[in-house]
């Protein structure tokens, strides 16, 4: 950069003389008027530049030779060499204008600033080896259970189950699912999983975080408006309609462990199940946010969908069926043969229960 601001300059004061003698030499009735030593001014002219290239132009070159020099001979050093302990920094003062009446040009000067070598601060040493952060967890992982209840709560949420089951439920099922649907509560968007003893007593296996119904009518990928209400109500599980991996053909989404409900209404059989959430999903766990279905964590559908297949498979109680509304009870009423016992069929004595309760005082709204 210095090399061409002062090659720069030089041109720029040659140019200017030669600039001028061309003038003159295309002027020649100019008098030939010697103003204090009897030369005309086109030898002044030219006294002029032979002052500037004597004492301007031949200097400044042989200052930029010693600065190339100085700079490719940098380059040569070798790679161990140490560093030098202070740093010069060569710059050109500006030129002053030439005094033309004089004829004398001012030289240019070469500025030395000596700049000190930057300090170099010693880090302190670590009182303590910190450990590496913590990786970020994959899209897939679970959501963090941060709500869950407490014993008085857990105790709350079986004393109203045991309320809400009639003597044919507890009877002729063995596992018991109860579901709440509610926005905001201690139990809100949460399973739990009970298990029945043989002296009818039931055991908690199981307290996760679902996630319910977002509860609007909304657009589906497939261009129809349909609902996303998480409906309350008891309800069993179709034994023909249980998959490792489905995909929706409604909502276009994956429902890894499917387990559908066995609800027909209005002659058509449901697309309502238990299944696991997937991708982002899984950070909506512990709010509203599905189609209409049930979703648990991952690990938890994969669970709940062994532990039904393997160890509930058995003879369950048929839900009572209007004719008139080809429409399933999902009140409790289940069908009765001529003698009055509860008719049996082959599935899984898994009962399902959700309401729209959240362990608050809001009666009125666990009735809707």
């Amino acid at each position: 950069m210095r090399t061409a601001t002062a090659l720069s300059a030089i041109y720029l004061v040659s140019a200017s003389f030669f600039s001028m003698a061309l003038v003159v030499q295309r002027h020649p009735v100019w008098p030939a008027k010697a103003y204090n030593t009897g030369h005309s001014v086109l030898a002044r002219i030219r006294n002029g530049a032979d002052t500037v290239k004597e004492r301007a132009i031949q200097p400044a070159i042989a200052r930029i030779a010693a600065w190339d020099k100085a700079f490719f001979d940098s380059l040569s050093l070798p790679k161990s060499a140490p560093a030098p302990t202070t740093r010069v920094v060569m710059a050109l003062a500006p030129l002053a204008p030439p005094a033309l009446r004089s004829g004398i040009v001012e030289h240019a000067h070469i500025a030395k600033v000596v700049v000190p070598p930057p300090k170099v601060m010693a880090s302190p040493k670590p009182a303590l080896a910190l450990a590496p952060p913590a990786p970020e967890a994959p899209a897939s992982a679970p959501r963090p259970d941060l709500t869950t209840p407490s014993s008085a709560e857990l105790a709350r949420v079986m004393a109203r189950l045991k309320d809400n089951l009639t003597a044919e439920m507890l009877d002729n099922f063995e596992l018991f699912l109860y579901v709440s649907k509610a926005e905001s509560g201690p139990l809100a968007q949460r399973m739990y999983v009970f298990r029945k003893r043989a002296n009818g007593d039931l055991d908690l296996l199981h307290n996760w975080p679902v996630s319910t119904g977002r509860e609007l009518v909304e657009f589906a990928p497939n261009g129809r408006v349909e609902p996303s209400f998480t409906p309350q109500g008891y309800y069993e599980l179709d034994p023909d309609r249980m998959y490792e991996h489905h995909v929706s053909g409604q909502w276009k989404t994956p429902m890894p462990y499917a387990m559908f409900f066995n609800w027909e209404r209005n002659g058509v059989q449901t697309g309502l199940a238990i299944h696991s959430a997937t991708g982002h999903d899984i950070a909506e766990l512990g709010k509203r946010a599905s189609a209409g279905c049930v979703r648990l964590a991952p690990e938890h559908a994969a669970q709940l969908f062994h532990l039904i297949r393997t160890q509930y498979k058995g003879l369950a109680p048929r839900f009572a069926f209007d004719r008139r509304t080809a429409t399933m009870s999902n009140e409790g009423l289940m069908m009765h043969d001529a003698e009055g016992h509860v008719r049996m069929e082959e599935g899984y004595k898994v009962l399902v229960f959700i309401e729209n309760y959240g362990g608050g005082n809001n009666v009125v709204a666990a009735l809707f």
